[in-house]
């Protein structure tokens, strides 16, 4: 079944638990008016309930990560999405800032898993020359989840109402859960469903051609003999200042269209999914063009970096220029190209793990860097209601001003993206004893 084309089933069906992820993380956003009016919540109760969901992520990240390494991908993935279904099914029962806080930072724990699961996922099932592909569809998920919530939360809010929306989108995930435990049965060195030719070249793909022998021996160190790597913190370090620009429009579009614009919900339905349209189409171009470079014969370093620098150089002066938009449509397309931007960077910034380490280390990292991504975003998002009392042009620009930093960080802190050997590790070990 699937033959020849299993590995891209199995990205389709991550990419499409990260839209039901986004479905169920922007349902709050979009509802905010009629909830705080209900339960009686300002502004700034909801920078403290974003707080207990980026509190409950960045724990998620780490703990997540090592559980994909400890009990798979299969049931890692079962075990996030059961844990975040129920979790947003639990806000039509909150009644204040508390209970809601709760139920953020369990969906915060949970939704968390989808990153490093993701990661390690498309480390198992794809050759290194797919892997950026791969993450932009996985990303594009993201992104299409972003477009159809808006939209969809507004329909179904107005027909059942806040509470009864937040049960019926977690219903989404339990039926996910059919088609992963089907389809998803073993990874790819034991799939029964995997032909000969797709094994062999998932398998013989993940060995670098400019360096095989060496990628025979790639270093898969422990959790903490890892972050004493400069390039485990090329991926912390761009993380905690990248992630930070996609998690202000993430958590704060609605609000900002709502305060500077005066939109309803139904407006804020018409015009919020717009700007992710872009950030689907760099997930998507993102992937491609880094594998179409090491195709052409670039190697993944050189694939890499340019790429994640054309993000970085495509978000910075359109967030300056967003800043002073005078009307919704400018504002929006302008959000859209930098999200565009935004993800031709970070699906190969989250690709690095797997590029540089194997095994059990690649959800450790991602889980660290999703962990380091969150304490970035918590300190953004206490900053946003101080520094948005008069206008929204310092928020633009705290986020113009992350983006050379996180494209710094690959640069400064990667040397050159290749895999780390086994024999490197080794000596690190030895001398982290002898010290």
């Amino acid at each position: 079944m699937f033959r020849g084309y299993l590995r891209w089933v199995i990205v389709g069906l991550v990419a499409i638990a990260t839209v039901i992820n986004y479905i169920d993380r922007n349902a709050l956003a979009i509802m905010w008016p009629a909830v705080s009016e209900d339960l009686g919540m300002d502004t700034s109760d909801y920078a403290l309930v974003v707080s207990f969901f980026m509190v409950g992520y960045a724990v998620g990240h780490s703990l997540f990560g090592k559980i994909f390494d400890m009990i798979g991908t299969r049931l890692g993935f079962v075990l996030a999405i059961v844990a975040w279904s129920i979790s947003i099914m639990l806000h039509a029962a909150t009644r204040g800032v508390l209970s809601l806080g709760l139920a953020r930072a369990m969906l915060g724990v949970s939704e968390a898993g989808n990153w490093p699961g993701a990661t390690k996922s498309n480390a198992e099932w794809f050759p290194i020359k797919e892997r950026a592909l791969a993450q932009g569809i996985f990303n594009s998920g993201a992104s299409l989840g972003a477009i159809v919530s808006a939209p969809a939360i507004a329909l179904l809010y107005l027909q059942f109402g806040w509470q009864g929306t937040f049960i019926a989108v977690g219903m989404l995930g339990f039926l996910w859960l059919l088609p992963w435990l089907w389809i998803f049965k073993a990874p790819p060195e034991r799939h029964p469903w995997l032909t000969e030719a797709e094994r062999e070249y998932i398998l013989a793909g993940q060995k670098t051609e400019d360096s095989a022998e060496e990628n025979a021996e790639q270093a898969a160190p422990g959790w903490r003999e890892m972050l004493g790597y400069r390039q485990s913190w090329a991926v912390i370090a761009s993380r905690f200042f990248l992630d930070p620009v996609w998690w202000l429009f993430v958590s704060w579009l609605p609000i900002y269209l709502a305060d500077q614009f005066g939109f309803n919900i139904a407006q804020i339905g018409l015009f919020a999914w717009v700007p992710y349209v872009g950030a689907a189409l760099g997930a998507i171009f993102g992937g491609w063009l880094a594998g179409r470079l090491i195709k052409s014969g670039w190697t993944v370093n050189a694939a890499r970096k340019l790429t994640i620098t054309l993000g970085g150089a495509i978000m910075m002066p359109m967030l300056i220029a967003t800043a002073f938009a005078s009307n919704p449509l400018a504002a929006v397309l302008l959000i859209a190209v930098i999200l565009f931007g935004f993800q031709l960077a970070i699906g190969n910034i989250q690709t690095l793990p797997s590029d540089f380490f194997a095994g059990k280390s690649v959800g450790s990292l991602a889980g660290v860097g999703g962990t380091a991504a969150v304490v970035g975003v918590l300190i953004t998002t206490w900053m946003v209601p101080v520094i948005t009392r008069e206008s929204y042009v310092p928020f633009f620009l705290l986020g113009a001003a992350l983006v050379p930093l996180a494209v710094a960080s690959v640069w400064i802190f990667g040397g050159r993206i290749e895999p780390v050997s086994a024999a490197e590790d080794a000596a690190s070990s030895q001398a982290e004893a002898a010290g």
